[in-house]
């Protein structure tokens, strides 16, 4: 797949030798993994290997144990508080459930990103918000409607339309189609695509999702072993002999998700 955008040989993100464990149960160990500016690369694994802890750990939601993470050249755990605030307001992050706040408007929920790190009135953040909203592709009329009134792919659309609150320059998405319907599912694959094109984003996702990973990714990094043992195109992995990776993408579920592509 062929994003569009203008990909960077130069890492955006990199990770190297990283260790997180959680008491004595280690999740990542000696992990590298690098993130070329534009492209947008998928994590992919088996349960239990860590995919949402190591993006949680690339956020700085969670420490990590050894090794380094470089975001835009910077290591965040070195970095004073109000520069690494400043080098979060450059991503923007769809967790897997939307994440939003239920007792806030949509518009509300936009609004928040502009309420802790902006200082503008009501009627720009209310016309910023209606744009963001716009432009996930929800309806007017949605910005004031709470989570509960939304279907399940509108609150990822009212969540995606969060995360772009800041213009950020990279999107972190987790799961991003988990719990929709393949109808839904494809429509916000697109949806991604058109966005990472038109603004040039750079995109990590975590997903399982093969439609997905044909569909959105240039690269994808698998993890297993405690680290990622491939990164590559769907060409690499339909190429690489490694037992889970063959299982994974010539699985019935490969062959469904690849059938006449």
């Amino acid at each position: 797949m062929e994003s569009g955008n203008q990909i960077v040989e130069e890492p955006i993100i990199e990770v190297q030798g990283l260790l997180t464990k959680f008491d004595d149960h280690v999740i990542h160990e000696n992990l590298d993994l690098s993130v070329k500016r534009g492209e947008v690369l998928g994590i992919v694994g088996g349960s239990g290997t860590g995919k949402s802890v190591l993006l949680r750990t690339i956020l700085g939601l969670k420490s990590p144990d050894g090794g380094n993470i470089r975001v835009f050249g910077k290591d965040l755990e070195m970095l004073p508080e109000d520069e690494r605030r400043a080098q979060e307001r450059r991503w923007g992050v769809l967790f897997q459930e939307g994440a939003l706040f239920s007792a806030l408007t949509v518009a509300q929920n936009v609004q928040v990103a502009y309420r802790e790190h902006l200082h503008m009135g009501q009627k720009l953040m209310d016309e910023l918000a209606a744009v963001k909203i716009a432009m996930v592709g929800l309806r007017s009329g949605a910005a004031d409607l709470f989570p509960s009134e939304l279907s399940g792919g509108m609150k990822k659309r009212a969540g995606l339309a969060r995360a772009l609150a800041l213009d950020p320059e990279i999107l972190f998405l987790d799961e991003p189609t988990a719990g929709l319907d393949p109808i839904g599912a494809a429509a916000f694959d697109e949806l991604i695509t058109d966005l990472a094109h038109t603004l040039g984003l750079t995109v990590v996702m975590v997903t399982h999702d093969l439609d997905t990973l044909y569909a959105t990714c240039d690269r994808i990094a698998v993890l297993a072993e405690r680290r990622v043992i491939l990164i590559g195109t769907i060409d690499d992995m339909l190429q690489s002999e490694h037992p889970w990776i063959r299982e994974y993408f010539h699985g019935p579920r490969a062959r469904a998700a690849f059938a006449g592509k």
